[in-house]
């Protein structure tokens, strides 16, 4: 299959040749590998990269992936990180606008009607920044002769890949992991892989977050061996009877094999300090499903954030292990009741933050310290939620959150607020997804990745469409799949505010953004049909947070008034040096010569860029703190 350029500027063509999503699971050699979470069936490819910088699609260096091309003249890059934070592009920061307004006019594809694809408008682009990254590598011996797939965390915005000169596939959606299979072109001794990336696609459209605009391999990449007999998939539901005292445990899993399907299957369940709960065996298969019940069991919260550990093994025909899958466990329900959101029979009360992945020096390529030190923030003040937006975090997060019982509304990667807000006002003539049905499965996908992904953590208790993309037939699709796929959880979108005509049709909760409390009171005094969650409020900007009182004493008056994400967590800012003085400094938005510019509008976090607390913090603390 050839590489075609021109899918750059088609809504309908957004992943090539990529593997299944699939559960976020983590394979070992061993049960002593499974112990120490340190996997042999596993290389990273983090580290430098060879890489060329081209200011359009026309000047990238055509063939580079070949073995034979000459790249003598290319330079060295870190993976991850940002191509602009490296000193090459402009770097951006724009709210709610494209980067390309007021430079160039554009419309997405099929927005004007069927018959107006739009072509060339990306591919022929002369601001279309392109990355040609290139890596050698060896496969450790563990991974030889074995099937081997390669594992992109986050590429913005779209990339091609291929494997000693041979085409492997095309992925979008930036920050889902995006997996291919190499088997076929692996070969002996050194392998060239070669990536190319385009800051812009048919994706920019539904990647307009309020957030510095990127490029570049950003998030880690590795290579993953799956062994003669692989857990391809798991699902887990670990829920809880009406008494909340028995755990209804059942475990679906996929398999595959490099012949037939031949072996054995264990699985164990063992609490938090080792013991072991429940075990069974049954034979290997492309599906099988095991189910227990729990007597007795260990709900998870955030207060008491009790995980099970899960442990799959599979074992040859001779019953040899070949692959061991650990996996934690909380048992816990989130159900509608009385029109009251619950989490174990009790009322749920959300004391959240919208979060940015943001690392001042890294961008968006956030560290395990990072992530360790926004942890403890939320611990020391009162903080029991994170809205990840928009788009999906780093795994890790994840399971942080299930270990310190941090409540997750997991949002996916969808952001089009320029195509139907413009100067403030509402006008969506040219609104994608909208009901186009050539933007749908884009849409779908992306709500696909997501679940998949992260179907498994107990921490997640909502699946969020996306933000601030008006609404229509195609997020509405994205309602119906969640809640086909995943029962057990509730759904969240705010855009539906803008088109009342789909209320019925997405989001298990009423949604808003800013809604003065007088407002928010006059709604929950109206029985209303839908519990009431502020998705962004109080908005962190300046000398802000004041009036916080004012929607906590909402929480004891109406008990279908459940909290909110406080917009937003950490500033967007990165460390430069002052031109003047020489010394180090916090910059925002419109203080690279970016043009247009949203500027300061970056700065609206309860930390500065650096995670240091702002005096903000200290209400939060307080406020938060009554409602714990």
């Amino acid at each position: 299959m050839k590489a075609e350029i021109s899918w750059l500027d088609d809504p309908q063509t957004f992943r090539v040749n990529q593997l299944p999503a699939h559960s976020d699971h983590r394979g070992y050699a061993t049960a002593a590998e499974a112990a120490e979470a340190k996997s042999s069936l596993v290389q990273s490819l983090d580290g430098s990269w060879g890489f060329a910088f081209s200011k359009d699609p026309q000047h990238r260096p055509v063939g580079f992936y070949e073995p034979d091309y000459d790249r003598s003249d290319f330079d060295r890059l870190a993976v991850p990180g940002h191509i602009e934070l490296a000193g090459y592009g402009q770097i951006q920061y724009i709210n709610t606008a494209y980067p390309w307004e007021g430079k160039h006019y554009r419309r997405p594809a099929y927005s004007m009607g069927a018959d107006h694809p739009e072509k060339g408008m990306f591919s022929t682009d002369p601001e279309n920044t392109v990355g040609s990254y290139v890596k050698h590598f060896t496969l450790n011996p563990e991974l030889r002769h074995q099937r081997v797939s390669i594992e992109f965390d986050g590429v913005e915005q779209a990339m091609y890949l291929w494997l000693n000169g041979h085409f492997i596939g095309y992925a979008e959606d930036s920050f889902s992991r995006a997996e291919f299979d190499l088997t076929p072109y692996l070969q002996d001794g050194e392998n060239l892989l070669a990536v190319e990336v385009f800051k812009h696609s048919t994706a920019a459209f539904l990647e307009d977050q309020d957030m510095f605009r990127f490029s570049g391999i950003f998030r880690s990449v590795r290579l993953v061996a799956k062994p003669a007999l692989h857990l391809e998939d798991m699902t887990i539901r670990a829920g809880v009877d009406d008494a909340f005292v028995t755990g209804n445990l059942n475990v679906k899993l996929a398999l595959s094999a490099v012949d037939k399907l031949a072996g054995a299957v264990k699985v164990s369940l063992f609490d938090a300090t080792g013991n072991v709960v429940w075990t069974d065996d049954a034979e290997a298969a492309d599906e099988l499903t095991v189910q227990t019940t729990v007597n007795h069991v260990h709900l998870w919260n955030h207060h008491d954030p009790y995980l099970y550990r899960l442990e799959v093994t599979l074992l040859d025909a001779d019953s040899q292990v070949v692959e061991v899958v650990p996996y934690p466990v909380g048992f816990r329900r989130i159900e509608m009741k009385d029109k009251i959101m619950q989490l174990n029979g009790k009322r749920l009360i959300l004391n959240g933050v919208n979060r940015h992945e943001w690392d001042a020096h890294r961008g968006r390529a956030v560290t395990a310290a990072d992530m360790a030190h926004d942890m403890q923030v939320f611990h020391d003040n009162h903080i029991n939620a994170v809205r990840t937006c928009h788009y999906p975090d780093q795994d890790d997060w994840y399971y942080l959150c299930d270990q310190n019982g941090i409540y997750m509304m997991a949002e996916n990667n969808l952001e089009t607020h320029g195509t139907w807000q413009k100067m403030g006002v509402v006008e969506p003539s040219y609104n994608v997804p909208g009901s186009l049905p050539q933007w749908q499965l884009a849409v779908l996908d992306r709500a696909k990745s997501n679940y998949e992904m992260f179907k498994n953590h107990a921490a997640v208790l909502f699946w969020s469409l996306g933000n601030e993309s008006y609404a229509g037939d195609d997020i509405a699709a994205m309602d119906k799949f969640y809640h086909d796929a995943d029962p057990t959880r509730l759904t969240h979108y705010e855009g539906v505010c803008r088109n009342r005509v789909y209320e019925d049709q997405i989001s298990d909760m009423e949604s808003m953004m800013y809604d003065p409390p007088r407002e928010i009171e006059k709604y929950l005094q109206n029985d209303p049909d839908k519990p009431f969650v502020n998705c962004e409020y109080m908005h962190d900007m300046g000398n802000s947070i004041g009036g916080m009182n004012s929607y906590i004493e909402l929480i004891d008056k109406y008990p279908m008034y459940q909290g909110g994400f406080i917009w937003d967590y950490i500033d967007q800012a990165l460390w430069t040096k002052d031109e003047v003085t020489g010394q180090p400094v916090l910059r925002y938005g419109g203080d690279f010569d970016d043009r247009h510019a949203d500027y300061e509008f970056s700065g609206d976090g309860l930390l500065f860029a650096d995670r240091t607390p702002k005096p903000a913090l200290q209400e939060v603390d307080y406020y938060y703190g009554q409602h714990d």
